[in-house]
């Protein structure tokens, strides 16, 4: 029996088609393909030519689960960069499955943890066992946007929790990031700013671009690339491979970027862990987890998570651990249509 999973974007669509495999609860992957969001029309195009022309040869899928980047309201999305207004019950019906179910692309992630393999994640921190919310789960992740979400997770028995934590007002540690916090607020012309507007690429981004307003950074090999994002804002989804590569490097102004970076994402973890107490394990997830896996592990990064006062025992006993599959997100999804198959 074949069920179907889909990671849907504003920027890219991934489907795949996976069975059940005997003695192994991991869903296997049959076939996946890859569409450009703006190449189409509508979303159920994009799913007609995956059905009918990619995957002919292989048995109707009889449930699916569609991890949509959008607001999500009875089964029902809206893919605001696209204008798509996408509805689970049209396309159960349309595609003749069974059981049908859109939800969050990140919280779908709470799924996929029981049924990870050895290579799909690694360990920064084994914590120690405790009784108590020992099902509790929680994942961050830093990618295009800030996510987290928490579940609960007894055997194969998952619950999800949702989260907007990812918006929560940043909190500055140092005079630097307070310069950072006020020149953002001005150059974004907003009253607030959250942890979103630092822990993610953009973010990492506006960090870079804050630094380089700076007179000793007039003559960085950027400053060429930021005269090309004025003009072309989608570049800006180049920079942070840019900053990550000349830090790489050893330039030190790039360098300093990463780290205020990596400060802010790791005090966020080490608050999101106390407020959770998630003593099943703190998840790092997200497009940035396998490239940043080394800093993860670094003196530095450890040191800010830590760096809660009288509480960080506490933190010591919680697991850590980093997820490396870059396709996550479908193998989550996939992992909920086969739980969809037993309803």
């Amino acid at each position: 029996m074949s069920f179907l999973a889909c990671d849907l974007g504003g920027t890219k669509v991934l489907l795949g088609i996976f069975e059940r495999v005997i003695n192994d609860d991991s869903p296997k992957l049959l076939f996946k393909k890859k569409y450009i969001s703006s190449d189409w029309n509508s979303f159920e195009l994009i799913l007609e030519d995956f059905l009918k022309n990619e995957c002919k040869n292989i048995t109707h899928p009889s449930s699916a689960c569609f991890a949509v980047a959008g607001p999500l309201s009875n089964n029902n999305a809206k893919i605001i960069n696209l204008s798509w207004n996408i509805s689970g019950n049209k396309l159960k019906n349309k595609f003749n499955f069974e059981q049908c179910e859109l939800i969050n692309d990140f919280a779908v992630q709470i799924y996929g943890i029981p049924f990870l393999k050895k290579n799909q994640y690694s360990t920064i921190q084994n914590g120690s066992y405790s009784e108590a919310n020992n099902d509790l789960h929680a994942i961050v992740g830093a990618g295009t946007g800030l996510g987290i979400a928490r579940g609960l997770i007894s055997g194969e028995k998952v619950k999800v929790l949702a989260s907007e934590g990812g918006h929560v007002e940043y909190s500055p540690k140092s005079k630097l990031e307070w310069e950072l916090k006020i020149w953002l607020k001005n150059y974004l012309k907003v009253e607030r700013i959250s942890c979103e507007r630092i822990i993610s690429g953009t973010g990492l981004s506006r960090i870079a671009e804050w630094r380089l307003s700076k007179p000793d950074a007039q003559n960085h090999p950027l400053q060429q690339y930021l005269n090309k994002i004025k003009i072309f804002d989608a570049a800006r989804k180049e920079l942070p491979e840019k900053i990550c590569n000349l830090s790489k490097e050893g330039d030190q102004i790039m360098i300093e970027v990463e780290r205020i970076w990596l400060g802010a994402y790791a005090s966020l973890l080490g608050d999101v862990a106390l407020q959770e107490l998630c003593f099943g394990g703190l998840w790092i997830s997200g497009g940035t987890a396998s490239k940043h896996f080394k800093n993860f592990k670094s003196d530095l990064f450890l040191k800010q998570f830590f760096d809660k006062g009288r509480l960080k025992d506490i933190l010591k006993t919680i697991p850590i651990k980093v997820i490396l599959d870059e396709e996550f997100g479908l193998f989550s999804a996939a992992c909920r249509a086969k739980m969809l198959l037993k309803t």
